[in-house]
């Protein structure tokens, strides 16, 4: 029995030197929160996009006409529109965006929705490769100043 007791008080006196020497150098800091991870060249490019833009409130769906621009920023977002306010689409599953694929969009008006059927297609090949879920548009528009 004195030697469990031992143990835990080798093992407490262990952890004390290690706390003394400055081994948890995130003192203050959530030890459940992780340290923010560098930001992909996707979401650099992103940011570089919005800046000095304000988000809205997320939107169902968004005006898409023909000569509406979209950009395709891989494996992170689809923005739609230019000028004053621009919409961005990051989908439920962003890691598999790839600006080698072509949207193909069966729309059912003059709307792109999250619920509409998107689907992709290999510019290489132009095969099939797969389906996009939408989410909600986010609009950023520019602040004005």
């Amino acid at each position: 029995m004195p030697m469990l007791v031992r143990s835990a008080l080798t093992a407490s006196a262990a952890f004390g030197l290690v706390l003394a020497s400055g081994a948890f150098a995130n003192e203050g800091q959530d030890p459940h929160t992780e340290a923010p991870a560098e930001m992909t060249k996707g979401e650099q490019r992103l940011a570089k996009l919005l800046e000095g833009r304000v988000a809205g409130e997320p939107q169902s769906c968004i005006t898409n006409y023909p000569s509406s621009r979209m950009e395709v920023i891989d494996k992170t977002a689809y923005v739609f529109g230019r000028g004053h306010t621009i919409y961005v689409q990051r989908t439920q599953h962003p890691e598999t965006i790839d600006d080698d694929d072509v949207l193909i969009m069966r729309l059912y008006g003059s709307q792109l929705c999250r619920l509409d059927i998107v689907t992709t297609v290999d510019r290489t090949s132009r095969f099939y490769n797969g389906n996009v879920f939408m989410t909600d548009f986010i609009p950023y528009t520019k602040v004005k100043g």
